[in-house]
């Protein structure tokens, strides 16, 4: 694949990954649709990878839509801000995606939408990289992904470390999910303005996004505002329709050619990658001075009624979203938050939507029941499909036998949990939640020798 000349180039992709059925069809046609915020929105203080953020506010005060309601904890962390105007009724435990109550910031609406006095548009062309990092940071902006990494930090990279490529993740490679794709067909001005931000951040003059050639009008809409570009140069990378696509790694594989070494992270390749709604978040908080607030949520899945894009405010109940849609049709046996490979199931509807929150979507009995499992046929199926050349069959065995040093030698924590092996295993095996225990017995064994 070349990578000088035209504004779309490729198809690219990596060795192995997997072919589900996108099932994208009820919902890539559905343009985002602003919904209003709950009568009681609530924040967790964990919406970031890192340490949780710490309350500004207390009960009773009366907050603003855009205030900052609590403080980032720590480097690796970020700040959150109230999507509402209203009243701080509660700093208390309330349940979340992950299963477990948190300490979270309860906030009655009270429907004004009062907006804060600081939100207000910035120049960054007149600003320097330091001051466009902190406005980044300042405005809370995480990877939308799923990710949920602070932005702030991917923007200052390491000193010494210098990077050569900044690359836009458009593929959206997991199944049902389309908010990516709505987002490059309504809001390319946002993407666009986002990525020349991050341009002038790292003193490049290219970038490039990634989009899988399923996504074929977004293709054409990104390329036609890149073109309009003359200070900078913006290439569209044709991707191979293929699951992980997505993922940091193969997607910087596929664009540069560039391997990301076993223990290593995206910027010792010289990249930088970052999804297209976080790509948006940016160019947002520059064009009309917003912190993040709201992300756009897909929801669907055969229990709902009206599968649908929506643009969700940070903090609004999951209950209350898939209301809009007509709520469920049938009973949900599985309701998922994020995409099906490698999203969370949840047990109760009743939490709020976190910036981290990607896709609702709900299943009937039918569409997750399992055949019975089996032995392992020893068919190399999941070796075929691993995206990153491991043994998943094998570190299943080794995860049972607690055998660290084996786990050490065949890559465990190189794993990016995508569930290709579990997806393909014709014997109904489930590699990958083995593979998440021993990376938690993985780690505490390496902290005990450590002390």
């Amino acid at each position: 694949m070349r990578l000088k000349g035209k504004t779309i180039v490729g198809p690219a992709t990596f060795k192995g990954g997997i072919h589900p059925n996108d099932m994208k069809a009820a919902t890539c046609k559905r343009p985002i649709v602003d919904l209003p915020a709950s009568k009681e929105m609530v924040y967790p203080l964990q919406q970031s990878l890192g340490v949780p953020a710490v309350p500004c506010v207390e009960v009773g005060d009366r907050v603003l839509m855009g205030q900052k309601i609590a403080e980032a904890g720590g480097f690796v962390s970020a700040h959150i801000h109230s999507a509402v105007s209203g009243t701080v009724t509660g700093i208390e435990p309330r349940m979340t995606v992950s299963g477990i109550k948190m300490n979270s910031i309860i906030i009655e609406n009270d429907e004004l939408d009062e907006l804060c006095d600081d939100i207000k548009p910035l120049d960054w062309k007149k600003l320097s990289p330091k001051e466009i990092v902190d406005a980044v940071r300042e405005a809370g902006v995480v990877g939308l992904g799923g990710a949920t990494f602070p932005t702030h930090i991917k923007l200052s990279p390491p000193e010494g470390k210098k990077i050569e490529y900044l690359i836009i993740n458009g593929a959206e490679c997991e199944p049902y999910l389309t908010s990516d794709h709505r987002a490059m067909l309504e809001t390319p001005e946002e993407i666009i303005e986002g990525m020349k931000i991050m341009l002038k951040v790292f003193g490049l003059k290219v970038a490039y996004i990634g989009i899988e050639i399923n996504k074929p009008d977004a293709i054409k809409k990104i390329a036609e505002f890149a073109e309009k570009e003359k200070d900078v140069t913006i290439k569209v990378v044709k991707l191979k329709t293929k699951y992980p696509q997505g993922s940091e790694k193969h997607l910087i594989k596929a664009v540069t050619g560039k391997e990301v070494q076993s223990g290593k992270l995206p910027v010792d390749a010289g990249a930088v990658v970052d999804n297209i709604d976080t790509c948006a978040a940016i160019g947002r908080v520059f064009l009309y001075g917003a912190p993040l607030l709201k992300r756009i949520v897909t929801v669907s899945g055969d229990c709902i009624q009206t599968p649908s894009n929506f643009r969700v405010r940070i903090g609004t109940n999951v209950q209350d979203v898939i209301e809009h849609c007509g709520g469920f049709i049938k009973p949900a046996a599985k309701v998922i938050i994020g995409g099906p490979m490698m999203g969370v199931a949840i047990s109760d509807v009743d939490i709020p939507i976190i910036k981290g929150s990607a896709g609702i979507l709900g299943f009937s009995a039918d569409m997750v029941a399992k055949k019975k499992v089996q032995n392992c046929l020893r068919c190399g199926k999941c070796v075929e499909g691993c995206p990153m050349n491991l043994l998943p069959n094998a570190l299943k065995d080794a995860v049972i036998k607690e055998d660290f040093d084996k786990l050490n030698k065949l890559g465990l924590m190189d794993c990016i949990q995508c569930g290709s092996c579990t997806y393909v295993c014709p014997a109904e095996q489930t590699p990958l939640q083995y593979i998440r225990t021993g990376k938690a017995k993985l780690m505490k064994a390496r902290q005990e020798a450590k002390k």
